[in-house]
């Protein structure tokens, strides 16, 4: 959607009113239906005022076309200025041009990031070169009149209040900034002739009408590239009833429609494959030009899918096939073909840093797309916000006149193949009663490891095989490391051991960054992911006490959100509260001791659950 759209002569009329601001928060309010800041506004004022001099060049056409806040489509984000027309050749061309208040940055040694102060603190931002270049590869990739009707577009960044420092231009941004120039406060002359060189005739054809109307669906070529990516990878082959559920979910998503939705569920327990129908299922509609994303509540799955699917393709055009839980508020009734939802037990209620926004996550999640299909293993609700179950999702989906179909994924892939090891497990944890509680029958490899420095050297030296070896743990440290690198998290002065939470550099990639080994993840960067072995440190917040398992909200570190409110609603409902924590408590530890394909090694803070877990090793009947 375009908020403010004219030509060259009626936006500087526009700008010449000492206006512009208040113009454009009228588009925004009327159209967008949302309203903006003061330092929103504010940039408007200051930045349109700096382009309106740049478009005063007599050689730039006074018909060619100009468009201010352009909202790409599935996105939420925004291009701030566009100037269409023609090019030389008489070719449809189109200017993108990312503008900046900034004044001054500092280097990174992370791709395409730089560090500047942006609402009222010093943070990490994209280089402005990336971003506009990506936001002109999501056009490429999925606007269709953009990549049959052959529209070249050429992004740029402009910082008009930036003095040259060898920062923005440094030679280590030098990749992006070949495929999208960036103009500081001395290149005003530079983008003029920049603009002149691309855009030499009006608008002629309706350019930007034509793309906000373009219809939003993967380009073949994208489609293709994606798939490459996934052939040939080991990883995602399917077997079994991997490849059932996987051909009847191909089948509801060609058969859905607006008019009658086809909500797909499908239960699985750790190890079943549920993350690799999900990616097969995003790839195969996608090749189909069907519409379509993955979605998950945790960013570390999206985070690891993503990058094992880049290979040669950008950053930029794979994201857009990966989004969260929360953006599908407001969303079009059934502007997706197909929503591919992973770890769906992990759905909250409302979205929101705050948790404040929309109605309910699984019914936007279904009125945006024909057909959705919920991966989802009601074990694995680790937080009391969780309300992906079963009964809520058909309570939504028979809401919006959907057929609801159920399948089952049920061959074990991880833990050796073993059934029996989660039986086992649900038995050891006191989660619930199991047939199968005898660890000898069992082919996987499980250790109570006595100290940290020993669990540390053995995941170790399991790493060094194929980088698929993690240690994690409850959460029942803080993270004094994340605002002080000097900082030790975890630690055990007795064993001299002392440990970090995973670092932010890594952000939700940790568990196949190459160096995150050294530190330790929790659940919300493991699960849905797996490695060959994982060790777990078993905190305070479970503990066995004469041969009962006992779990305790208040020894999980107070940064902990996963348990947030628990004190309220121990008062509200005693009973209710309390086997509420203790089933989220030990789901939590089955997760994380279910993360390892060959093997699981722990080490419990407390002396007595040990001897607890080795008992249940030895025990026979």
């Amino acid at each position: 959607m375009i908020v403010y759209q004219a030509n060259k002569t009626q936006f500087i009329s526009d700008v010449f009113s000492n206006d512009i601001e208040n113009i454009v928060l009228n588009n925004v309010r009327r159209k967008l239906n949302r309203g903006a800041g003061a330092s929103e506004i504010k940039s408007w004022a200051n930045s349109l005022g700096f382009m309106e001099r740049i478009m005063r060049d007599e050689q730039i056409p006074s018909d060619c076309g100009i468009a201010i806040e352009y909202q790409i489509p599935q996105t939420g984000k925004r291009i701030d200025f566009i100037i269409s027309g023609q090019d030389p050749d008489n070719k449809d061309s189109v200017m993108l041009i990312e503008l900046k208040q900034w004044s001054e940055a500092n280097l990174t040694n992370k791709d395409s990031i730089v560090e500047t102060y942006v609402g009222g603190r010093i943070g990490e931002h994209t280089h402005p070169s990336y971003q506009a270049w990506s936001y002109a590869t999501l056009l490429q990739g999925f606007n269709e009149v953009v990549y049959t009707e052959n529209i070249s577009l050429h992004p740029c960044a402009y910082l008009h209040n930036y003095v040259e420092d060898n920062v923005i231009k440094n030679e280590f941004y030098a990749d992006y900034i070949s495929k999208a120039p960036v103009f500081l406060k001395s290149d005003a002359h530079k983008l003029s002739e920049f603009i002149k060189k691309n855009i030499r005739y009006g608008d002629k054809s309706n350019i930007l009408y034509r793309i906000e109307n373009g219809r939003i669906r993967p380009s073949k070529l994208l489609a293709d590239s994606v798939s490459k990516m996934l052939k040939g990878n080991q990883e995602f082959v399917m077997i079994d009833d991997q490849k059932v559920v996987y051909e009847n979910a191909m089948a509801l998503a060609c058969k859905a429609s607006a008019h009658k939705k086809q909500v797909l569920i499908v239960q699985g327990g750790p190890g079943t494959g549920k993350s690799v129908v999900a990616i097969n299922l995003l790839v195969a509609l996608t090749q189909k030009g069907l519409l379509s994303k993955y979605v998950s509540k945790n960013a570390a799955p999206r985070a690891v899918y993503e990058s094992k699917l880049k290979g040669n393709a950008t950053g930029a055009e794979i994201r857009n096939f990966f989004g969260g839980s929360g953006a599908f508020i407001g969303t079009k009734n059934s502007e997706f073909d197909a929503l591919i939802i992973d770890e769906a037990h992990r759905l909250n209620k409302f979205s929101g840093l705050f948790g404040n926004l929309g109605e309910n996550q699984i019914k936007e999640i279904i009125d945006a797309t024909k057909f959705a299909v919920f991966f989802i293993d009601e074990d694995q609700r680790v937080t009391l916000k969780d309300i992906g179950r079963q009964e809520e999702i058909e309570k939504w989906a028979y809401k919006a006149g959907a057929e609801v179909t159920e399948l089952a994924l049920s061959s074990q892939f991880r833990c050796n193949g073993s059934d029996g090891y989660l039986s086992w497990l649900d038995h050891t944890l006191q989660i619930k009663e199991t047939a199968n509680n005898l660890f000898e029958e069992i082919d996987y490899n499980f250790k109570v490891i006595d100290t940290p420095t020993e669990l540390r050297a053995i995941i170790t030296e399991k790493n060094k095989v194929n980088n698929r070896s993690r240690i994690v743990a409850g959460y029942c440290w803080k993270w004094p490391s994340k605002n002080n690198p000097n900082a030790y998290d975890i630690e055990f002065p007795e064993y001299d051991f002392r440990m970090k939470w995973n670092l932010t550099e890594e952000g939700s990639k940790w568990i196949i960054s190459p160096e995150s080994v050294n530190q330790i993840g929790c659940i919300h960067t493991c699960q849905g992911l797996e490695v060959d072995y994982i060790g777990v440190i078993i905190g305070e917040d479970l503990i066995v006490r004469n041969g009962q398992v006992i779990t305790d909200a208040s020894k999980r570190a107070s940064s902990d959100n996963s348990v947030k409110g628990y004190k309220k609603m121990l008062k509200e409902n005693p009973t209710e509260a309390a086997n509420t924590l203790d089933l989220i408590i030990k789901n939590t530890y089955r997760t994380l001791m279910t993360r390892g394909m060959k093997g699981c090694y722990i080490y419990c803070v407390d002396k007595e659950t040990a001897e607890y877990f080795k008992e249940q090793l030895a025990v026979k009947y």
